[in-house]
């Protein structure tokens, strides 16, 4: 009898589906790719054939150029080769998506990055009962429990109405994180002029063009430094302490991310104000995603492994390791 998932291997540089002759996420250029979201980490140039969601296809064509894409929509079944693939929602940022590989009465669900709280940006994540679940665990550790978003984002802006005479300079990553934070302040009422770095923009357009709608965003450099006082600014982490920074009105330097639950993270980046406002599930939301799938099998493919299959194996779920390489935890 075969082993449970005999037809999926994993090798350092992504997950090879044998009869589908596809790989998911790869690290490097293949000939066909599955590709879970547009994060660079999983969502590399130069493949042959690429399926993805619209959206996710959309980003790649906005980082690397033309891609020769094929859309598969939430929801829709593709067949490659012996293989039925659908693409689920996995609520990380716009487009991201779980791969469902349905073979020979098999199930596997490859979740890519995913949470389970709200965001306005990106469709949530929907749990699939599967046989083997290939799940990431960047958060895998219980003393990464997330505080409520809301609660993150009334910081922000108590800290902004505190200090009208200074700006908060809001360190965001460009893909999914700089708008997640636009919107949980559209949604909490905030609906002045929001200014960002020019390095947002693109992906900050491009919501935009799939429906999500940010308001009044303004470039941070065409402004003057009086008009930037009591003003919220986004920017890439690099930006927070470079030269680019100093055009700014006394900034409050903040940084939404699930790593400010980290002291020493914090302080390295020279935060004032720590936003913990993760793209990732934190412990319990792994925990409790393990349970809703039920698998028989735990995959888990980069973070903090061993905690993750410490917790399987107490519960009787068997678990292994992947170590697949190039995946970052900084996107977050």
């Amino acid at each position: 009898m075969a082993r449970l998932g005999s037809w999926i291997e994993p090798f350092p540089q992504g997950i090879y589906v044998k009869p589908a002759d596809a790989w998911v996420d790869p690290s490097e250029p293949k000939r066909q790719a599955l590709v879970t979201h547009g994060h660079a980490d999983h969502a590399r140039g130069g493949h042959g054939r690429v399926w993805a969601t619209p959206e996710t296809l959309a980003i790649m064509e906005c980082r690397y150029g033309p891609q020769t894409g094929e859309p598969v929509a939430y929801g829709e079944t593709i067949r490659l080769g012996e293989v039925e693939i659908s693409f689920v929602p996995a609520g990380h940022v716009l487009g991201s998506a779980q791969i469902v590989l349905e073979y020979r009465g098999e199930r596997v669900v490859v979740s890519g990055d995913y949470k389970r709280r709200p965001d306005p940006t990106c469709a949530p994540f929907e749990p699939v009962p599967c046989d083997i679940f290939i799940t990431e665990a960047t958060f895998g550790l219980p003393v990464f429990r997330h505080p409520e978003t809301v609660s993150e984002i009334d910081r922000l802006l108590l800290r902004l109405h505190e200090n009208p005479d200074r700006c908060v300079l809001v360190g965001a990553y460009a893909l999914g994180k700089a708008q997640r934070v636009i919107m949980e302040l559209r949604c909490r009422g905030h609906h002045d002029a929001i200014y960002i770095h020019g390095a947002l923009q693109r992906l900050c357009d491009l919501y935009a063009e799939h429906g999500v709608e940010l308001g009044d965003l303004r470039p941070a450099t065409e402004a003057k430094k009086d008009e930037l006082k009591g003003r919220i600014v986004l920017a890439p982490p690099g930006a927070l302490n470079d030269r680019w920074s100093r055009r700014l009105p006394d900034p409050i330097t903040a940084m939404a991310s699930g790593w400010m639950r980290v002291r020493q993270r914090a302080r390295q980046r020279n935060v004032e104000l720590p936003l913990i406002v993760s793209d990732h599930a934190d412990w319990d939301e792994l925990t409790q995603t393990i349970r809703e799938v039920a698998p028989r099998e735990v995959w888990i493919t980069h973070g903090r492994e061993e905690a993750l299959m410490h917790w399987c194996m107490t519960h009787q779920i068997k678990a292994r390791e992947l170590n697949l390489v190039g995946y970052e935890d900084e996107d977050d």
